[in-house]
């Protein structure tokens, strides 16, 4: 039921953090990994990944650059015949006061968690339509995008990430509305409160730590380990009646 077993996932995001843990469960799971990246120097998942005796391949590419990521796809597909699991995990955070939120930040932010999103959605998702349902998964392909609890609630002094989050739960589920009889799930993962570099800033501050901390029923921050499973679930057979859907893994927070 969740095999990957011959199947090629293309995942951005995957150099650190959530991204990382994600395409090494992808590939303990049995797939090939494209990892999308802005530094292609930075190899340390290209090699967990072939220790697995997986292949790992390295395409790079800049996400804050609408014309870096229109052209990435096709570069892809002229090397390779098929991808059928998609992963955009790539995010970036910019924090402001909202009167004095910078528009260049806004419009940054909206392009690499937002719109790079779409254009890679877009471009894979016409490929996995084109192709033969497959007998491991039982269907032509799989998106998953990274939402987040801003997807659902407003945040303090992240405005444009709230904004590029909250979009990507409705694209997410505009694109299954289309899809899913067709062949292609697309899903969503919101992350709770998880200990990556992007949460450093509350991390450091005491009295947000204390009030976030106090909140979760799981009585900790999350991991990007603690995502693997929720990962390889929604790319799997195990998914095969789920699209549509903004998965929370946040320890409870919401339930709170």
């Amino acid at each position: 039921m969740f095999s990957l077993e011959g199947h090629t996932a293309l995942v951005t995001g995957g150099t650190r953090g959530i991204g990382q843990a994600v395409a090494i469960a992808l590939a303990e799971a049995g797939a090939d990994i494209l990892l999308v990246q802005r530094d292609p120097s930075s190899t340390a998942t290209q090699s967990a990944i072939q220790a697995l005796g997986r292949k790992a391949t390295i395409y790079t590419a800049d996400l804050s650059d609408p014309a870096s990521v229109a052209s990435l796809v096709p570069a892809i597909l002229n090397d390779i015949t098929e991808i059928r699991i998609l992963v955009n995990c790539a995010g970036i955070q910019r924090r402001h006061p909202s009167h004095l939120f910078p528009d260049t930040d806004f419009q940054q932010v909206l392009q690499v968690n937002l719109s790079s999103v779409f254009t890679l959605c877009r471009d894979v998702g016409a490929h996995m339509l084109n192709l033969e349902p497959s007998p491991v998964t039982g269907r032509r392909g799989s998106i998953i995008n990274f939402a987040s609890l801003l997807t659902f609630q407003g945040g303090l002094t992240v405005p444009a990430y709230a904004a590029s989050k909250g979009a990507v739960g409705q694209l997410t589920k505009s694109l299954a509305n289309e899809w899913t009889a067709k062949g292609v799930t697309v899903n969503a993962i919101a992350p709770g409160y998880v200990e990556t570099e992007m949460n450093t800033a509350l991390l450091n501050d005491p009295e947000r730590l204390a009030s976030i901390s106090a909140r979760i029923p799981a009585g900790r921050w999350g991991n990007p380990e603690d995502f693997k499973g929720t990962a390889v679930y929604l790319a799997s057979k195990a998914s095969a009646y789920v699209s549509g859907h903004v998965l929370v893994v946040d320890g409870g927070w919401m339930g709170r």
